[in-house]
């Protein structure tokens, strides 16, 4: 008994679904759904797996100053690394799981384009064709211009991937504070899946574009940055309180009587304030003009000695 016996069930459920798709659309249209459907059930685990990253690559930094801090002193750094991550609430190993359980669903869609038999029944998907050429073919059986154009155009498509994968792992590597060993080799290893498809049949290869095709777009639309115009505007919105807008009374002019004499209002508005202020004041005594030319009233001298004389 083999270890990849333990998922010939796994193998003969995928087989079970896939010639059933079969039945409604060609082989190879249905090779392709049950993949996406797969990963599409799948991708909660691929989001834990990108939450697990991120939290490394946020932790990077102190990472790399504590293994410098304990160089030479693993029990040290053992300490302070866990220290770190129970502070930040993160593991190390966070993501990982999430990945290692990918890993039987590609198992099981590679031994079932490999396997001439599965469950005791002739494996009937590989006698289907894609475009003419069998899906059971490999690129060293294939014969024809036509079956090695489809070859070819499957080969640059995993290419293409593969570009994309190429250029964001170098950036990664780029941006990390500390460099791993095996770092500037990581982004090469992107082209392995060309390497890889050339060994296996066609179907084998049209399973592989499209899981892949799949991670790219999956890990693209996982890993995004936002704008860089976007994020201090949303910063400051988030930062600035809301502000309650106050309203201003409005100013009510004076009332004035409508039928109010023009010279009334005239003589009110002319009048002194002392006036108005003081009403119980007694008015001053008014002095003819001639006694003011003449003293103002009070009696001269002369006068006083005329009346002392009578």
């Amino acid at each position: 008994m083999s270890f990849l016996s333990i998922i010939d069930p796994a193998i003969g459920l995928a087989y079970s679904v896939v010639s059933t798709l079969a039945h409604y659309i060609p082989a190879a249209a249905a090779i392709v759904l049950f993949t996406l459907c797969v990963r599409l059930a799948l991708h909660p685990l691929a989001r834990a797996a990108a939450r697990g990253e991120k939290s490394r690559n946020r932790l990077a930094p102190q990472v790399a100053e504590l293994n410098k801090k304990h160089k030479g002193r693993p029990e040290q750094l053992q300490a302070a690394m866990a220290e770190l991550y129970k502070k930040e609430q993160a593991s190390p190993f966070a993501g990982c799981l999430p990945m290692l359980v990918q890993i039987p669903f590609f198992s099981v869609m590679y031994r079932l384009f490999e396997l001439p038999t599965v469950d005791g029944v002739h494996n009937d998907l590989l006698g289907h064709t894609l475009f003419g050429v069998p899906l059971g073919t490999r690129l060293g059986t294939a014969h024809g211009t036509g079956q090695l154009v489809i070859f070819a155009v499957l080969y640059l498509a995993l290419a293409a991937v593969g570009c994309v994968n190429f250029r964001r792992t170098r950036a990664a590597a780029k941006a990390a504070p500390q460099q791993t060993p095996g770092a500037s080799i990581a982004p090469f290893l992107s082209f392995s899946t060309v390497i890889f498809a050339t060994l296996l049949p066609l179907a084998a290869a049209l399973y592989l574009l499209t899981t892949t095709s799949w991670t790219t777009a999956e890990r693209a639309w996982l890993h995004r940055t936002p704008r860089p115009d976007a994020a201090p505007a949303l910063a400051k919105a988030d930062a600035t309180p809301a502000k309650t807008p106050v309203k201003t009374p409005a100013r009510v002019p004076a009332k004035v009587p409508a039928k109010a004499p023009a010279k009334a209002l005239a003589k009110a508005d002319a009048t002194p304030a002392s006036r108005s202020a003081a009403p119980d004041r007694k008015p001053r005594p008014t002095v003819p003009a001639q006694q003011r030319r003449s003293g103002g009233g009070r009696p001269t001298g002369r006068a006083r000695r005329t009346r002392a004389a009578r």
